[in-house]
């Protein structure tokens, strides 16, 4: 079994891509985006549509597609992943059912333009599957398909028993919640074909190249300085690692394993024949899919933050977090307990302090930022670009008017009570679903002593 190395999804297709040059001089730019993952590609894709004549360059540390964009779980989601309420210091009821609407719009896009661009990247079209594996979550799937609702997502419905396992064969499974019109993709492909058609139409993409400071009209980098009309801060769950935005958003750690092959036998047994998203309703979460050539990948949380904003860089998740991730397959999966590994690896997220994504351009500065997105980046990163489009081009919009434009919270504290609360909190989640597994009648006790620690 390989550990790092980014990601399997690279290992797939052979390796790491052949690098693009470094910046290797001082140059001028209208547009400099910061981070060539899925946010800052999606921007710059935009604003060179709408406008060919800008002139755009990206910088990105490693390569384009070395962060989340290219070790995520391949969900095409289309989720409202965060609070709603939170969302109503900042606009209306009305105006959050609007943004909610148009995170469901985002996979049809997403798919558009790869089929525009003419890349493969694994699409299939599907649905998605929050299975329910004991009572006390089975309790909760009712009061959450009313909470959609109120919100305006129609996608979902709820499945009982035995409707699920005419899907798909989970030991114990109670039911789920199923949500229509999401997508698995092989994330790698998606980044690299996406860079590759920025690339094309013009934006020039340094990589190798790390941006130490911005500020008004300039990006420092350790190759040189970039001149600039508008600078895009792209760098979601690396963030911290730019010096002024420390504390702006903190990288969690998400790491995954991925099987050998499975045998068709296995897979007779096991069912999944609609390649479903697969996750579940425990606090702490999984999140699985059947890859194109028949392996079943699973991620989870793991060991969550590092002290003092730090990330493995090498993508190495801990011999506890793999034990960890192997249970969970075996528990979901025990016909595929005892198939080899093919690889195991983490990333970053970003988790703003209130953990809500925002999008956003300073009038006075023109430095423009989008991220926090908290684990659901594939599908907001595409709804970001094409705000950041809006706003860096003037353009009032019915995306600029979303409620999360434009939107500020607070810093997260200084260590050591950043580590304690991140720590804490997953201790307490992970404690709760151990207490849920077994029925336990203060599992719903544990679960809002999590919810309040995040509140805080």
């Amino acid at each position: 079994m390989q550990r790092g190395g980014v990601s399997f999804w690279y290992q797939e297709l052979g390796g790491l891509p052949k690098p693009r040059p470094a910046l290797d001089r001082s140059v001028s730019a209208d547009i400099c985006i910061i981070g060539a993952g899925f946010t800052g590609l999606w921007a710059a894709y935009y604003l060179k549509k709408a406008d060919p004549t800008l002139t755009i360059v990206i910088v990105e540390e490693k390569f384009a597609g070395f962060g989340a964009s290219g070790r995520n779980g391949g969900w095409v989601s289309g989720n409202f992943a965060w609070d709603h309420e939170k969302y109503l210091s900042s606009g209306t009821a009305d105006q959050v059912k609007a943004m909610v609407a148009a995170f469901h719009g985002t996979v049809d896009e997403v798919i558009a333009v790869a089929e525009a661009e003419g890349f493969e990247a694994d699409i299939h079209r599907t649905e998605e599957l929050a299975i329910a594996t004991n009572a006390q979550q089975f309790q909760r799937l009712a009061p959450e398909l009313k909470r959609l609702h109120h919100w305006g997502d129609h996608r979902s419905w709820l499945e009982n028993e035995a409707q699920l396992r005419a899907r798909i064969a989970i030991p114990g499974a109670k039911g789920a919640l199923v949500t229509s019109g999401v997508a698995r993709i092989q994330p790698a492909k998606f980044v690299r074909g996406l860079a590759d058609a920025v690339a094309r139409l013009g934006v020039t993409i340094y990589e190798a190249t790390r941006a130490d400071e911005i500020s008004k009209g300039q990006v420092i980098t350790d190759q040189g300085r970039i001149a600039c009309g508008v600078v895009l801060k792209a760098t979601e769950g690396y963030s911290a690692r730019l010096s002024g935005y420390e504390r702006d958003w903190l990288p969690l750690n998400s790491a995954q394993i991925v099987t050998q092959p499975l045998p068709l036998e296995l897979w007779r047994d096991i069912g999944w024949t609609g390649a479903e998203l697969v996750g579940d309703m425990a606090h702490a979460y999984c999140y699985c899919q059947r890859t194109a050539d028949g392996r079943i990948a699973i991620g989870g949380r793991g060991l969550p933050y590092l002290w003092n904003s730090k990330i493995q860089q090498d993508g190495r998740p801990t011999s506890g977090t793999i034990a960890q991730l192997q249970g969970i397959l075996a528990r979901l999966f025990p016909a595929a307990a005892h198939v080899p590994l093919a690889h195991a690896w983490q990333g970053v997220l970003g988790v703003p302090r209130d953990w809500c994504a925002t999008v956003g351009l300073d009038g006075e500065t023109q430095i423009g930022w989008a991220g926090g997105y908290v684990g659901v980046g594939l599908t907001s990163a595409n709804l970001a670009g094409r705000t950041l489009r809006d706003l860096v081009l003037s353009k009032p919009t019915t995306l600029t008017q979303l409620p999360w434009v434009n939107r500020r919270v607070r810093t997260w504290e200084p260590e050591p009570l950043r580590w304690m609360a991140v720590r804490g909190l997953y201790a307490v989640l992970k404690a709760a679903d151990r207490a849920e597994a077994k029925d336990r009648a203060y599992a719903p006790h544990l679960a809002r002593l999590g919810a309040w620690i995040k509140s805080q």
